[in-house]
């Protein structure tokens, strides 16, 4: 693959001290993901697949190894850097999409950037855009609990793109949502790669969502037994 690397992950491993002793989550995982590719995460509820994504985008710190983005170690950056990273470079997408019930779409989108101090008459343009990117531009003022499932989620992957990351990390986006319905998220997933660039990662139970994708790394008991082009 003659693409640069985005990530470099090496020796990476991952515990949990407990009450009944240390548990190890990921062990000695080594892999590399290129820019501008899609690649699905597979394996048995448990195998460490959430546990990776949330340390690719900051979330949580590795207990051993190594994790390089550009070329810079990632765990190298504290505090605000940190935080910034995770505001402007990663996306998230989660299953149950994580929306504050509270606020309306529009406002849910908007959310990191005025976090990231962008000016509220400029976040409402670009959150409106993204939302009529999505096709919701008639549900902007609906608040999650007047949205269907599918909709939901739209709204959350509009958030998780407005401002424009580089990296789209999503744990299982169609998990939560039937066959039809996934099928649409899997298609606007993928029109938002041929459009922004994206490199994504996507933790999948869905055989056709991984298909999909460029490669599948699968992962079991916290290992990569397997890393295959589709």
């Amino acid at each position: 693959m003659n693409k640069p690397a985005l990530i470099e992950v090496s020796s990476l491993g991952k515990s949990f001290t407990t009450p009944g002793g240390v548990i190890e989550v990921l062990h000695g995982v080594n892999l590399k993901i290129c820019a501008g590719e899609r690649v699905a995460v597979v394996g048995t509820s448990g195998a460490g697949k959430t546990t990776l994504m949330h340390i690719l985008g900051g979330l949580d710190h590795p207990t051993a190894g190594e994790v390089l983005f550009e070329g810079n170690s990632l765990f190298a950056l504290k505090g605000a850097d940190l935080d910034a990273f995770r505001n402007r470079t990663v996306g998230f997408v989660f299953q149950f999409h994580q929306l504050l019930p509270e606020f309306t779409a529009l406002e849910n989108v908007m959310m990191p950037l005025l976090i990231g101090g962008v000016m509220r008459s400029t976040a409402v343009q670009k959150a409106t855009e993204i939302l009529t990117e999505v096709g919701l531009q008639k549900r902007l003022t609906h608040k999650p609990g007047a949205l269907s499932g599918g909709e939901q989620q739209r709204v959350a992957i509009a958030r998780a793109l407005i401002c424009e990351p580089r990296l789209l990390l999503a744990d299982e986006p169609t998990g939560n949502l039937d066959s039809r319905i996934s099928d649409e998220i899997m298609q606007l997933l993928n029109m938002m790669h041929q459009t922004r660039g994206l490199t994504m990662v996507i933790v999948t139970h869905n055989v056709l969502l991984a298909n999909s994708l460029d490669r599948t790394l699968r992962i079991e008991d916290g290992v990569v037994v397997g890393d295959e082009l589709n």
